[in-house]
């Protein structure tokens, strides 16, 4: 995972190197039908990238994701191997992964981390960190990010991505997804969206004893002979197997990354052959209450009193790290409010908890409560949202939040091995700030 983002926080409680940003649902005791494993499925094809890439000129591909595609991993190697395959096009990237995060995230960031920047191509990839999603909460996140973008960028193509963990190996190994891959198919169907699994040759290779799930990567020889087609270029360790992590999570870039690279490149002729040109047409969603109103709205359209500070990049650190994932970077001191009124569903704050940070009210429709925007991983800066009210009637509400004046023990909530900082740096605990980034709504700001 990327170092800014390895531990994010909601209202306080929500911890986990794959958590997605807002706490995941306990797993749905239900069933859900497990689709087959499939390496590819091409559906609609990617027609209007494949006739960019053509024309030539610049072309724009963005990958939405979490730690895994934030790894310079296949998201490098892809482009790479559009621009060596298109030679004429001048291919760049979008990089909007955030590790760490889900679906759940990326529909509200969507706009901010993508749109804006007019992309010919986004690849999805959120399956591992919605893993622990239900099934409901991921088709709104998901379809909500296919109709925002083909309402605003109608000629985009999108292509979803599975990768896979551990904790999938099971499923895999009986020739099946797991859920969430099997929930995003569901969606693909419905809107003719190309997917690829690319974890599908690595599995095989897993039940055929030639990979290791998690494996110290420990003096490497090249593999002999012919596997995966890429003759001699991955590498094995000392007992013969291609090692394909140390965690069993995050692929390493020259076996499990090029594995996921050599499933794009084998896919691609197929998803190539198919489809025609032309602007997406967004017919009738497949879930009603899908998320495609979900936006990010500047803390500036919010009326604000008391003691706050829009932090400038040019000389804040925590402003400079987080300018490329928030419209702007505001901290309140003790005493500082914010409050707005929506019309919608559901309200959170894009917000940052860190060592010089405590607690803060909300209020949404005079109902209270506190949050306390510091951790025990709290030895650095770090990107979260705080959840305030969720599946409302969608009706105008008002939301009222406080910086609360209120000392406490911060070297009791840092985790034991993290003291050492406090004691080091007691000055960097000392203020009880609240630094908030945006808010998130699923619906419309109004006066």
């Amino acid at each position: 995972m990327t170092m800014d983002y390895r531990r994010l926080m909601v209202g306080g409680a929500c911890l986990g190197a794959v958590a997605a940003l807002a706490c995941a649902p306990a797993r749905a005791k239900d069933s859900y039908p497990l689709r087959e494993l499939v390496e590819c499925s091409p559906r609609g094809g990617l027609p209007n990238f494949l006739a960019r890439l053509r024309s030539g000129g610049e072309v724009k591909v963005a990958y939405l994701g979490g730690s895994i595609t934030s790894q310079k991993g296949y998201r490098v190697y892809s482009r790479e191997w559009f621009q060596k395959s298109f030679p004429r096009a001048r291919v760049s990237e979008i990089n909007a992964a955030i590790g760490g995060t889900g679906s759940n995230l990326g529909v509200f960031r969507l706009r901010h981390d993508v749109l804006r920047f007019k992309p010919d191509l986004m690849f999805v990839e959120f399956a591992v960190n919605d893993s622990g999603t239900r099934p409901a909460d991921i088709k709104k996140s998901m379809e909500g990010i296919i109709r925002q973008t083909w309402r605003e960028l109608p000629t985009c193509d999108i292509c979803y991505v599975y990768t896979f963990t551990h904790s999938h190996v099971g499923d895999m190994l009986n020739g099946k997804m797991h859920r969430a891959a099997s929930v995003d198919e569901e969606i693909a169907d419905h809107y003719s969206i190309p997917s690829i699994h690319m974890g599908a040759k690595a599995a095989a290779l897993l039940k055929d004893g030639k990979l290791e799930m998690k494996a110290q990567q420990v003096k490497m020889t090249r593999v002999s002979g012919d596997e995966l087609n890429v003759a001699s270029t991955l590498p094995v360790n000392s007992n013969g197997k291609i090692p394909f992590s140390r965690d069993g999570v995050h692929p390493y870039l020259d076996t499990g990354h090029r594995l996921y690279m050599a499933a794009i490149a084998r896919s691609m002729p197929g998803i190539m052959a198919r489809g025609r040109r032309g602007r997406h047409v967004l017919g009738r969603p497949l879930v009603a209450d899908n998320w495609e109103k979900a936006a990010m709205i500047p803390l500036d359209a919010a009326r604000r009193t008391g003691p706050w500070h829009k932090l400038d990049p040019a000389s804040d650190t925590n402003a400079k790290r987080f300018a490329q994932r928030v419209p702007g970077l505001w901290k309140g001191q003790p005493g500082a409010t914010v409050a707005f009124r929506f019309r919608g569903t559901k309200v959170s704050m894009y917000d940052i908890l860190g060592p010089g940070c405590g607690y803060i009210e909300y209020e949404v429709d005079g109902r209270k409560r506190e949050s306390r925007r510091m951790d025990g991983y709290c030895t650095y800066y770090r990107l979260a949202t705080l959840g305030c009210a969720d599946n409302q009637p969608n009706t105008v509400h008002t939301v009222r939040i406080t910086v609360l004046d209120r000392k406490f023990d911060k070297n009791a909530v840092l985790f034991e091995r993290n003291r050492h900082d406090f004691r080091k740096n007691p000055q960097k605990y000392a203020a009880t700030d609240w630094y908030v980034g945006a808010i998130f709504i699923i619906g419309e700001m109004v006066k």
